[in-house]
């Protein structure tokens, strides 16, 4: 499975191929006459408007950093921020899992063990630090912001970095710790050596979380990020893995997957010249790019002829990871109504957020295009 993987890294096709072991593949007689029947209620049709300042949402879709080859040094990224930074979110969204759901997930290994070794950072050095599990740490982290002073303390920074470690958000811990002065990012309140020495680790860790999503909250005087990635439909891999991976790798064996592959290689291979990562994410953002990541990827695992239907649990997988993504930036839209949000994910699931986000009642779609140019 591992040249599945470096395929598309963010799909995570290890876990996917376990889903076969309970999917049911329907039969192509069934439902005969339904795909003629459309809804005549159209959510899309009908925006409101709502009473108040509307929900925005601008979606960013990203390469995953640390797979380009290459130097990426802080001023490279600067051109990108400064554009993000002139939208002025006030809430950024990233691709993430949240501590709560690592949580969970955690408290049933048979299914996802290596899920939870992948994608989620151990609270429990924080945990014993502050006294606190996971669901409290959460609770404190809501009741702090809650009260949160307009001039809070150095100490207050480093306290909350702390409780958002043992909640299992160390994204928003960095944001706290990145706007701490230099001299205040030391142990203390909480924080204890180890913990701060983590801390450092990410702020340097190439991604794009930790170098465009919290250097920017830290930027914009944000005191935290939305994690909103969701793996709750991974399964772990099934006696027939091997099958399902070369059932996908030979759907992927087509002419828009091959020049899709070129388009990113000579995009690659030039981000570090002049302009060159705007370039990358100007491509990744226009409006084409949904429809050729459709045909390159999951339209052609959809037409995949197995007699297990490998192709259409992959796509089940990808959908259903995608509307529950969604789900979490709709909820934190819903708690807080009126916020302009900043999307960051990677740019295969751009075209499903802003389908699925652009049937809500209450959210409106920003344009990446004029944000990038």
């Amino acid at each position: 499975m591992t040249h599945v993987r470096r395929r598309s890294a963010s799909l995570g096709l290890a876990l996917l191929a376990g889903i076969l072991a309970v999917a049911k593949v329907i039969p192509a007689d069934a439902g005969t006459g339904a795909s003629d029947y459309h809804p005549s209620f159209k959510p899309d049709q009908l925006k409101g408007p709502p009473a108040g300042k509307a929900n925005e949402v601008l979606v960013l879709g990203t390469p995953h950093l640390s797979g380009l080859k290459g130097e990426l040094r802080p001023d490279m990224l600067e051109p990108l921020l400064t554009r993000l930074a002139a939208w002025h979110p006030d809430a950024i969204a990233t691709e993430d899992m949240s501590g709560l759901q690592c949580d969970s997930l955690r408290r049933y290994p048979t299914r996802y063990a290596s899920t939870v070794a992948d994608y989620c950072p151990d609270p429990g050095p924080a945990g014993q630090a502050t006294g606190l599990d996971v669901p409290a740490a959460n609770a404190e982290a809501e009741r702090l912001l809650a009260a949160w002073p307009a001039a809070p303390t150095a100490a207050d920074r480093r306290h909350l970095a702390a409780i958002f470690l043992a909640a299992g958000e160390r994204s928003s811990a960095l944001v706290q710790w990145l706007r701490l002065p230099a001299e205040e990012r030391r142990a203390g309140d909480g924080l204890t050596p180890d913990l701060v020495a983590a801390l450092e680790r990410a702020k340097d860790r190439r991604n794009e979380t930790n170098l465009i999503s919290a250097v920017l909250a830290a930027r914009l005087g944000l005191e935290r990020l939305w994690s909103v990635d969701d793996h709750s439909a991974d399964f772990p891999d099934p006696p027939d893995a091997d099958a399902y991976a070369a059932a996908i790798t030979h759907a992927w064996d087509n002419p828009a997957a091959k020049a899709r592959r070129a388009e990113d290689e000579r995009l690659e291979a030039g981000f570090a010249k002049p302009g060159g990562l705007m370039t990358l994410y100007r491509a990744y953002n226009t409006p084409q790019a949904a429809l050729q990541a459709y045909q390159a990827d999951f339209g052609a695992a959809l037409r995949e002829p197995s007699p297990q239907g490998f192709g259409r649990n992959y796509v089940g997988y990808w959908e259903t990871r995608n509307l529950r993504m969604v789900a979490n930036i709709r909820d934190v839209l819903g708690q807080h109504p009126g916020t302009r949000l900043l999307a960051i994910v990677g740019a295969s699931h751009k075209g499903y957020y802003e389908a699925y986000l652009d049937q809500m009642h209450d959210v409106r779609l920003a344009d990446s295009n004029s944000v990038l140019r």
